[in-house]
């Protein structure tokens, strides 16, 4: 176990987070640049001494579920947590299941691009940002987060698009992928139970293993207020977090651009 550079790694990330990052109340004036022990030490559900004689470099060899733990609070990377479990000298366990928070530098991203509808989903289809436009484009996405839901089950405020086929083997793809990857998570288990309870279509397109790969997609959606809408929807991944941003735009001087600046407008 390597004590001086586990500490100084520990000390470094936490630093490095920003209170409201992390839903915590902002204070004018902080002593110490980021959060404090006992912030961290809270957001892991350990004691502050415990945590304190770790960045001291003189705690007792962290356990798996320890380093989990402050994974998570620290808001690591997967690849800044493999580092943290070879600094304990661990071997790194499998995330036990997918990550359901937004970095702050994705949900800044969102909003650097108001011409553009984005959301964020994670590796169980759950929608966990989005901007505006996005809303205004598929309806409250609030109501029912989840999009696999949205589409099989036809829950919460679903818009009719064309090439809705393609769209579930994406689904059930991403899915299949993700129990492949998270065999322990309990909220991906009842997804995928309320899925196949619930929809023939879902049961066979699982059966059929379907293989897809994320990238540009062109749709029409049609929209209660705007009519049909000609839609580029572009995807970038956040491999770190196993997350997609989607980026939802129309050709410039398109019909579809000017409706989207008036939905825009009225957001």
């Amino acid at each position: 176990m390597a004590r001086p550079e586990l500490a100084r790694f520990l000390r470094d990330r936490r630093e490095r987070l920003r209170p409201r990052d992390l839903g915590l109340p902002a204070e004018p004036r902080r002593r110490t640049p980021g959060l404090r022990r006992e912030e961290v030490a809270g957001l892991a559900t350990m004691s502050v001494d415990y945590y304190a004689r770790l960045e001291q470099a003189r705690g007792p060899r962290p356990s798996p579920r320890v380093l989990d733990a402050l994974a998570g609070a620290l808001r690591l990377t997967a690849a800044e947590r493999t580092h943290l479990f070879r600094l304990a000298g661990a071997s790194p366990t499998p995330p036990a299941g997918p990550a359901r928070q937004v970095r702050p530098y994705v949900a800044d991203l969102l909003r650097r691009m108001p011409e553009a509808g984005a959301i964020v989903t994670n590796a169980c289809y759950d929608v966990i940002g989005w901007n505006p436009l996005a809303e205004a484009l598929l309806g409250d996405v609030g109501t029912e987060p989840n999009m696999a839901r949205r589409y099989f089950l036809h829950t919460g405020e679903p818009r009719r698009t064309s090439g809705s086929e393609e769209y579930a083997r994406i689904v059930v793809a991403r899915l299949r992928g993700a129990a492949v990857r998270y065999p322990h998570d309990a909220r991906l288990a009842g997804l995928l139970a309320q899925l196949r309870a619930g929809s023939e279509e879902f049961v066979a397109l699982w059966d059929a293993d379907p293989v897809h790969a994320p990238g540009h997609r062109t749709k029409t959606l049609t929209h209660p207020e705007a009519g049909p809408l000609r839609l580029n929807c572009d995807v970038l991944t956040v491999p770190d977090d196993d997350q997609q941003v989607v980026f939802i735009t129309a050709d410039p001087g398109s019909p579809a651009a000017r409706a989207l600046r008036r939905l825009r407008a009225a957001c």
